[in-house]
């Protein structure tokens, strides 16, 4: 894919960085001239540019970019991008990101995001991961289903341990992804048996999310 990534500060660095390895093509903007230095990702291109300007989002031919990840530090910026690479340059995916928690109810597809990450809110998921049992951890949002992917450790006393995923009546708009068990990822086919400390991580409506928690966890709730 090609992807271009506004903001090489050390968040945009990285992903550039990650993507690269992964075999992606890869453009880095930046406004700051201080910021723009191609020995620090050498495998990318780089744009002295401000990606909130129409003109300079032409300059990336942001038109070839399969996705744009906004990933400034100053969420204004983040979400003027997102919503001139939607709607002036048809960009297929976009993703934001968010820096102050206050303003994550304004990333959301009528702002050209697709998809936001709020390192806030991932950060207390990861908090609250190491302490929860059998309650939903949200950890993040995809706008344009109305779905959100979260993550439940699975009690010592939920019904369903030791038996069958297929056999686990699982909500409307519920989706089980993957099932992480020792390190190891486990492909959430219907003869998988659940066992108790299992990571089951989903893809549900916010509407089915109670539902989810009730059916895998009726004693914590």
């Amino acid at each position: 894919m090609r992807v271009a990534i506004a903001g090489a500060g050390a968040v945009g660095r990285s992903i550039a960085r990650e993507l690269i390895e992964n075999g992606h093509q890869v453009l880095l903007i930046d406004r700051n001239p201080e910021a723009v230095k191609q020995e620090r990702v050498p495998h990318a291109e780089w744009l002295l540019a401000d990606s909130c300007e129409l003109s300079s989002l032409e300059e990336a031919r942001l038109d070839r970019c399969d996705v744009v990840i906004a990933a400034t530090g100053d969420d204004k910026a983040n979400l003027v991008t997102s919503l001139l690479a939607k709607t002036e340059f048809g960009v297929p995916r976009t993703v934001g990101r968010v820096n102050h928690p206050d303003n994550e109810w304004l990333f959301t597809e009528a702002w050209g995001v697709d998809v936001n990450v709020s390192t806030p809110r991932i950060m207390s998921a990861l908090v609250e991961e190491a302490v929860s049992v059998g309650d939903l951890v949200r950890l993040f949002t995809f706008r344009q289903g109305n779905a959100n992917l979260v993550e439940m450790t699975l009690p010592d006393d939920s019904p369903y341990v030791g038996k069958p995923a297929g056999l686990v009546p699982f909500p409307e708009n519920c989706s089980l992804v993957t099932i992480l068990r020792d390190g190891q990822v486990y492909p959430p086919s219907d003869e998988q048996p659940l066992e108790s400390g299992d990571e089951l991580l989903f893809v549900v409506s916010a509407e089915s999310e109670v539902e989810l928690e009730r059916t895998l966890a009726p004693h914590q709730h």
